[in-house]
């Protein structure tokens, strides 16, 4: 889907060829009933009494009406205009746009006062209400939508914005897509071959080990989840060199489970096809290495996913196996499905190597984080503060919200064994954070956070599919830690007053 901005007043949009224009109606929207242009008069009589009704996301939807080029007007209440509610109301609107024949429609923000935080809600709304799943499915019927022309009061004004908001989208559908394929067309040597082509297009370095390569590494951990599996391991690593080569990077770490079937411990039958989206992470970090092939920002990120499958073959690990991790550390495996941590653990000793100024690890890794927040925010996990406050504000900021979870120490008593360094679980209670504490065993040098993402990367039921976070998150945080780093070049370059000689 085509993104275009444009300074369009209401009564140029009312000549505009399209098939279809959503306008945004905020409250408190004062429109005289003598205006002299035909969208005005439409709206100024849709919010006499007994026509549009209050509430964000109500509508009303016009045929042809006189003297608008548009086929069809869809007049949408954006309440206050927050982005929370600009997000609501136009996917609401956009929900009115699919019908065949609707190649090009407006999207009329000039009515809002301020349109710098609407701007991106209502890209991500459009872009996410017409995505449609057909990789598998040939006779799912493509969005007919081709081009968004957004109407804003000074384009020029909100140019790098649009540019953010539409690079933003673009990852959110990629992480969609490879998420949403099943197993069979999501293999790791799949996923490989996609983090290639990205690297290809977007101009990254991309590497991808395999099994000869990981146990000579040493990622006893990894191996040992990959081993039940016929599909081959592999460990892919992605490079954005957008800044100084001394410049420490960003790291994303996506876990990268293509099927999760719990292994020996095995999973009950119900909903195992939801355990295709266990790679989750790993399709986070490459839509947000397809949002950076976009964007260009000028900092230094590193994407890494550990991907295989969990399989109860006749190789698999057993309930009571140690097994040695990439760090030295000992593991005793006392429930297999607990995998995700893992492929992650060995993943986070690999990129110490890097000197990162920050690691993010991104997994869907207990149904506990589920029961505790629900799919409504994603678990924060870290006990750098900086960090933390980081990524919950890039998380607010983008509608992709995270909430931060106690990391105290003696939730990592659990996780003592009589056989190894330690136990990759720790009981029921508290399972989310017992994981978090069990990786952070592995990332005591770095910076680093954990976002456990079980409960917020897909939906079941009628509308099951992936949701594409927090790929919306990660890149706030990256486009905030760009413009950070932007200033405080600035400020080290300014000259000085210079001396009179």
């Amino acid at each position: 889907m085509d993104f275009e901005l444009k300074s369009v007043s209401l009564d140029q949009s009312s000549r505009l060829s399209l098939d279809a224009l959503l306008v945004a109606v905020p409250d408190g929207l004062s429109i005289s009933a003598s205006a002299d242009n035909p969208l005005s008069r439409l709206i100024s009589q849709a919010l006499a009494p007994g026509g549009l009704e209050e509430g964000v996301g109500k509508l009303l939807v016009c045929f042809r009406p006189a003297g608008i080029k548009a086929a069809r007007v869809v007049l949408v209440r954006t309440g206050q205009s927050r982005p929370s509610d600009v997000k609501k109301a136009i996917a609401a609107a956009a929900a009115q746009v699919r019908q065949p024949g609707t190649a090009r429609v407006g999207l009329m923000l000039s009515t809002l006062t301020d349109v710098s935080d609407a701007l991106p809600a209502a890209v991500q709304a459009m872009s996410e209400a017409h995505y449609v799943y057909t990789q598998t499915k040939p006779s799912a019927k493509p969005s007919p939508v081709r081009q968004v022309v957004i109407g804003v009061a000074d384009a020029s004004a909100v140019r790098d914005i649009h540019a953010r908001a539409c690079a933003v989208a673009h990852g959110i559908g990629v992480a969609r897509e490879w998420a949403n394929r099943p197993a069979n067309h999501a293999t790791p040597s799949q996923l490989a071959e996609a983090a290639r082509s990205l690297a290809r297009k977007g101009g990254f370095d991309c590497q991808v080990l395999g099994e000869k390569d990981v146990k000579a590494l040493g990622m006893g951990a990894f191996l040992a989840v990959a081993q039940g599996s016929e599909q081959p391991l592999k460990f892919i690593v992605l490079r954005h060199q957008g800044g100084a080569r001394s410049e420490a990077p960003h790291v994303l770490v996506g876990k990268g489970i293509t099927f999760d079937t719990g292994g020996i411990s095995l999973k009950p039958a119900a909903e195992m096809d939801e355990m295709k989206f266990d790679m989750s992470g790993a399709a986070s970090v490459l839509g947000t290495f397809a949002a950076l092939s976009q964007l260009k920002l000028p900092v230094n990120v590193i994407g890494v996913i550990p991907a295989c499958e969990n399989m109860p073959g006749g190789a698999a690990i057993k309930p009571g196996d140690v097994v040695t991790s990439m760090s030295g550390q000992t593991i005793e495996i006392l429930n297999t499905d607990a995998e995700g941590r893992l492929i992650l653990c060995d993943a986070l000793t690999y990129v110490e190597r890097f000197k990162p100024r920050a690691v993010i690890d991104i997994a869907t890794l207990t149904g506990a984080c589920v029961i505790a927040l629900g799919a409504v925010r994603s678990g924060l996990f870290s006990t750098n503060d900086e960090l933390a406050q980081a990524l919950h504000a890039a998380g607010e900021a983008s509608l992709d919200p995270c909430w931060r979870m106690p990391m105290d120490d003696e939730y990592a008593e659990g996780l003592k064994s009589n056989f190894a360094d330690m136990g990759n679980v720790a009981g029921r209670a508290a399972g989310s954070i017992t994981a978090a504490k069990f990786l952070e065993k592995y990332a005591a040098r770095m910076p680093w956070a954990h976002l456990d993402i079980a409960g917020t990367a897909w939906r079941s039921g009628a509308s099951k599919g992936a949701t594409g976070r927090p790929v919306g998150l990660l890149m706030q945080y990256l486009i905030a830690q760009a413009q950070d780093s932007g200033t405080q070049k600035t400020t080290q370059r300014a000259p000085g007053r210079a001396k009179k000689r």
